[in-house]
């Protein structure tokens, strides 16, 4: 759990913090972190890491609701303008409301996103269309993000949205070829072991025949 509330600490940071430094590569971070994609992907990472859904549920919204708050807190500490990321002024404004809408909204949000999470570790074909939930969100959010804000942006920002939504249309191909290949597996392991168990069950048969016959008549 120690685990899950510094991971989230360091995502409410690593958006803000990035963006105080002047290069394409913290410019590329300073967006992933502070992407809603990315933040869903932490709450759905946080359920599927549980193996109960009622603590998957309930920690995935604590500690996305806490993200928020350290965001929203080192911006108002450290504010630094961010091209690309809506809302980013810069001007250091009081976070009180911002902490309260989109607090609750995590809150609200996060339950669900890390419910389908713990719902993804189910193995087989069942778990598949859980597990597309993150690569759908972040080809989406950026396909809307590159036809309404890009002509506006600089060609950075543009490369990056284009690079996270190549990268989810990967893992839209790579989850289901790798959970029916993994289904496939451990269904042909299950065949081979009920066939050696009918296997072992007709030798022991055959081994408790054999000396039966061989018993002399009195």
């Amino acid at each position: 759990m120690t685990i899950v509330f510094a991971a989230g600490t360091a995502l409410g940071v690593l958006g803000p913090l990035t963006a105080k430094f002047d290069n394409p590569v913290c410019q590329a971070a300073t967006l992933v972190f502070s992407s809603g994609w990315a933040w869903a992907c932490f709450a759905f990472l946080v359920g599927f890491s549980r193996r109960s859904r009622i603590e998957a549920t309930v920690l995935a919204s604590s500690s996305l609701a806490m993200a928020v708050v350290v965001y929203y807190v080192f911006k108002f500490v450290f504010p630094a303008a961010v091209a690309g990321v809506p809302g980013d002024s810069g001007s250091g404004e009081n976070p009180i409301s911002q902490i309260l809408a989109w607090g609750a909204a995590a809150f609200i949000l996060g339950a669900p996103v890390g419910l389908f999470g713990n719902i993804a570790r189910t193995p087989g074909i069942a778990g598949i269309p859980f597990r597309l939930l993150i690569p759908l969100t972040a080809f989406y959010e950026t396909s809307v993000r590159l036809e309404t804000e890009a002509p506006s942006l600089g060609s950075d920002v543009t490369i990056t949205w284009q690079v996270i939504r190549l990268v989810a249309v990967a893992a839209f191909v790579a989850v289901p070829v790798h959970g029916l290949m993994a289904w496939r597996s451990r269904r042909g392991r299950r065949n081979q072991w009920d066939r050696q168990d009918q296997q072992d069950q007709r030798d022991r048969q055959h081994a408790s025949v054999v000396p039966a016959r061989r018993r002399p008549a009195p």
